[in-house]
């Protein structure tokens, strides 16, 4: 395999340097870097947390150091791939837990990375110092429209390699949707500024309040390309798709959501809210929408006084595309979720004020390309549901009319980029939502933060950093068997008495210690790969005989793919046709027993970790 090898020493995080002679724990433990695909390969596919995080997040290093109460580490290794993990911790969308192998069939429920990740952030010490891997100056200057995750996240990692970055917000406050979308009883704004604070504070100026754009007051993206070296464009879905009602309904008087009083759209609503705004709701209030937004606006109608707040879906709750706690603790606070209804008009009184929603009756179809069902209208089947406040939150679009410089544009009206994440005007870059339409701030993060290595790699016309495998040796095992019983543990959460005194109370408290470091124990930590040395075994079968699982196969031989990375296992009975005892990652679940049986100690352990190194 290729890699060069170094000698790596590191440090007891907790190690005291207040005696003169204090050389504290130190090991010295040979490290590889490796390019080799298969080793690439190994880790994408065995590591499914890893490969499921839009910002390639090293999930079992950073849980590994909970266990070992190294809270600062843990901090810092979520950091390096998500500069916000204290920010993420609370309202990330959580792709890696659908993937993880503790969830699969048989094997549990599925660790709670997230709240993980929040542990980190809330139990390292209130002197953590912060490190990052500095470039020197290059003495290009870059600019970013757009303080949300995505901008935050390039912006952050543009002035690591040295480049002058300036982030232009037209909102008064960084963050973007996660200032002005997510209520704070979700995220708290402290927890955001400190965050954004650690994010630009290596010389990136934010500037708030300066609109880029054609307006009068505005500064035209033609004046900040002739400025700066090369211009990222992150400016997010800031506008709601508005709400399609059966054809030819109040055309000619517009959009009724628009000119009611008593409806509104909710990324507006929410929006509007968070700019200082005071709002108020009926004692009926209607949700139309089953994402995060719709989410948000009913549990905030909540606490505006709503008595009777219900979410109504096309399809049915078990397609709503977001978290089960986000639901459950929704149903807490007294929502209703209505599925299989489809809006086609609103009902309004002589004086013109909404008293209801007309809805047609569903049906499930069949399977949509995104993984969902259709909804299909029954005919005949229309109804009213009464209400005195509508929020319409059925998602969100980008806006480019704001632009001076025409861009091109896909067919739902986003900006299209090439390969190196490049506009049709040349250096000119776009990331996140802007590129992609509505996704996640996790997925806003990890676009940020590809498409910031590409525009270095075109500034400097070379690439700068490169994906590695980073290999170490492991001296024994680091699960116990024992582990695997251990239940998922909750996540503390305030009364639902007492939530709904304003909209800063935070729901979700955070995990203790103790309950961070028992869900950590479940973590398989699929980055260490078990492997036996054919040379040195005797096949003698005690590793088989006390593994747990179905995990060690004899195998014939083993498929190579085109790309270098290996295949299946071709698995056999018959001792004459052994090529090698095999050790299954998927079936794995690093409980050490093979390695401690093991006679001749043909088996070893590596910590097999992607991160991205400084060329």
């Amino acid at each position: 395999m290729s890699g060069q090898r170094i000698r790596k020493i590191y440090l007891d995080e907790e190690e005291d340097f207040s005696r003169p002679h204090a050389l504290g724990q130190r090991v010295v433990t040979p490290v590889r870097f490796s390019t080799d695909p298969r080793d690439l390969g190994w880790v994408r596919e065995n590591v499914p947390c890893q490969t499921a995080c839009p910002a390639d997040t090293n999930i079992p290093a950073y849980i590994r150091m909970i266990v070992e109460a190294r809270y600062g580490r843990s901090y810092e290794l979520n950091r390096i791939a998500n500069v916000l993990p204290g920010v993420l911790g609370r309202i990330c969308s959580r792709p890696c837990e659908a993937a993880c192998r503790h969830g699969w069939p048989g094997n549990g429920e599925s660790v709670n990375i997230c709240h993980l990740k929040r542990s980190a952030a809330d139990h390292k010490t209130a002197g953590h110092r912060i490190t990052e891997d500095l470039y020197t100056p290059s003495g290009k200057r870059i600019a970013v429209v757009g303080a949300g995750p995505a901008g935050l996240a390039a912006a952050h990692d543009l002035a690591t390699l040295g480049h002058a970055v300036t982030v232009f917000e037209r909102e008064e406050k960084p963050g973007g949707m996660l200032y002005y979308g997510i209520p704070e009883f979700r995220l708290p704004r402290q927890v955001l500024s400190v965050e954004v604070h650690n994010a630009t504070r290596l010389g990136v100026e934010v500037r708030t309040g300066v609109g880029i754009g054609n307006g009068p007051s505005e500064t035209p993206l033609a004046a900040l390309r002739a400025e700066y070296d090369a211009v990222m464009l992150a400016t997010g879905c800031m506008a709601a798709m508005r709400l399609p009602l059966e054809p030819g309904a109040d055309e000619e008087a517009g959009d009724p959501v628009d000119r009611l009083a008593d409806a509104e759209y909710g990324l507006n609503f929410l929006m509007e809210l968070h700019r200082g705004a005071k709002k108020r709701v009926g004692r009926r209030v209607a949700v139309i929408g089953a994402g995060f937004t719709a989410l948000d606006c009913s549990r905030v109608a909540r606490r505006l006084g709503g008595d009777e707040v219900a979410i109504h879906i096309r399809t049915t709750e078990k397609y709503i595309p977001v978290m089960e706690e986000e639901i459950f603790e929704a149903k807490r606070e007294g929502i209703v979720i209505h599925g299989l209804r489809t809006p086609v008009g609103l009902v309004t009184d002589e004086a013109g004020r909404l008293t209801g929603v007309r809805f047609a009756q569903n049906r499930l179809g069949g399977w949509r390309e995104n993984g969902r069902r259709q909804a299909i209208p029954i005919p005949g089947s229309e109804f009213v549901e009464p209400c005195d406040t509508l929020l319409v939150a059925i998602g969100q679009r980008t806006v480019n009319d704001y632009l001076d410089v025409a861009l091109d544009l896909d067919r739902w009206g986003s900006v299209t980029v090439d390969d190196q994440g490049m506009t049709s005007e040349a250096g000119v870059f776009a990331a996140g939502d802007y590129v992609h339409g509505a996704t996640t701030a996790i997925e806003a993060v990890g676009h940020g933060r590809q498409i910031a290595l590409k525009l270095d790699a075109w500034l400097m016309d070379r690439v700068r950093r490169k994906t590695v495998v980073r290999i170490e040796p492991v001296e024994e095992p680091l699960r116990e068997r024992a582990f695997d019983f251990i239940p998922r543990q909750p996540v503390p959460t305030v009364p639902t008495g007492r939530r709904f005194k304003g909209l800063k109370k935070e729901v979700e408290t955070g995990m203790p210690k103790d309950v961070a470091l028992e869900e950590a124990k479940r973590c398989y930590l699929c980055y260490l790969k078990y492997e036996i040395d054919v040379d040195n075994c005797i096949y003698c079968r005690a590793c088989i005989d006390v593994a747990p699982r179905d995990c060690i196969k004899l195998v014939s031989g083993i498929d190579i793919e085109s790309d270098g990375t290996y295949g299946a296992l071709h698995e056999t009975s018959q001792w004459n046709q052994v090529g090698a005892i095999w050790i299954d990652n998927d079936q794995c679940i690093r409980c050490g027993a093979c390695y401690l049986v093991c006679p001749t100690r043909c088996i070893s352990i590596s910590r097999n970790e992607i991160m991205l190194q400084d060329v």
